[in-house]
């Protein structure tokens, strides 16, 4: 094959559907319709007299030649788009570039307004779309170029990505002023009999579960809601206890109607990092993007 723009864009394709395993997602990475993926890949198959993938019940399954074909295409592609973005430099006061961040919704309430601050500060045209952070999507969504970066503790993520610690974080708890049993501390006795609000599995707060487990410990949950943003008030007029980030926590109490305590449960402090996968084609545009976050948070 040639490097004319054409057969790059037939190699852009081939690699998104290996990585992605659909030609949907890999679609939605190029930022292609789905039907223009689809006469890239029969072209190639046409090119390279291969199937190439083959379609399956778990997505498209690259066939043998495939699978030898995209080390050398992707080692291509690297080198010719790096050298390509060596000569573009991402102008920020100037661009009207959108960025896609994942967030946990106390990432929300927490730190977007510190961002957006700084965003219109330095780069009032650029685009912020947060996206509703799911641990289980996240490796998912930076393979697939579904999300630019995502803030969080994730554990592992696979494949390409990278991760920068931010800063290291423990859990604390929220009560009422007006709790009628919690005064000033909280036992562990206290904690277990007490009734608990949770949020949504799907931000990656479960280390406290995890720990109880091990002590063979449970609590009792008698409210499970998918965003806990707004809770202060529900704590605040309730005998309900909230565990939470201890930032986050402290940000409630600012109010004045909660107040917080410290977890009675030994849990090893945690990292709150920043996630993205690089891409050749677009790396002066994401190292700002990622060491904009990563000056803002580490700050906070």
């Amino acid at each position: 094959m040639g490097t004319t723009n054409t057969d790059l864009n037939l190699v852009r394709a081939f690699i998104a559907i290996y990585e992605t395993g659909s030609v949907s997602a890999a679609a939605q990475r190029l930022n292609l319709t789905q039907p223009s993926v689809s006469y890239a890949l029969a072209r190639l198959r046409t090119l390279l007299h291969d199937s190439l993938f083959t379609r399956t019940r778990t997505g498209m399954e690259p066939t043998f030649n495939a699978s030898q074909l995209y080390e050398t295409f992707r080692q291509a592609l690297d080198r010719i788009e790096g050298v390509i973005a060596a000569t573009q430099n991402f102008v920020s006061g100037t661009s009207n570039r959108c960025f896609r961040l994942a967030l946990s919704d106390l990432g929300e309430l927490y730190f977007l307004p510190r961002m957006i601050e700084r965003l219109q500060s330095v780069a009032p045209g650029v685009e912020l779309e947060v996206v509703q952070l799911d641990v289980e999507k996240a490796a998912d969504w930076l393979n697939t170029g579904h999300i630019d970066a995502a803030v969080g503790n994730l554990g592992f993520v696979g494949g390409q990505a990278r991760r920068r610690r931010l800063f290291t974080e423990t859990y604390s708890c929220l009560v009422s002023r007006k709790h009628p049993r919690i005064k000033k501390m909280l036992s562990l006795e206290e904690y277990v009999g007490a009734k608990h609000v949770v949020g949504a599995s799907s931000s990656g707060h479960n280390l406290v579960d995890d720990a109880m487990v091990e002590m063979g410990l449970s609590r009792k949950v008698i409210l499970r809601v998918p965003h806990i943003t707004n809770l202060s008030e529900v704590v605040a007029h309730s005998d309900l206890v909230l565990t939470l980030p201890t930032r986050i926590a402290k940000a409630f109490s600012d109010e004045g109607l909660v107040r917080v305590l410290p977890l009675p449960i030994a849990i090893k402090p945690f990292d709150v990092n920043l996630y993205w996968q690089e891409r050749a084609a677009d790396t002066s545009a994401q190292n700002w993007f990622c060491n904009l976050i990563a000056d803002v948070l580490t700050a906070v």
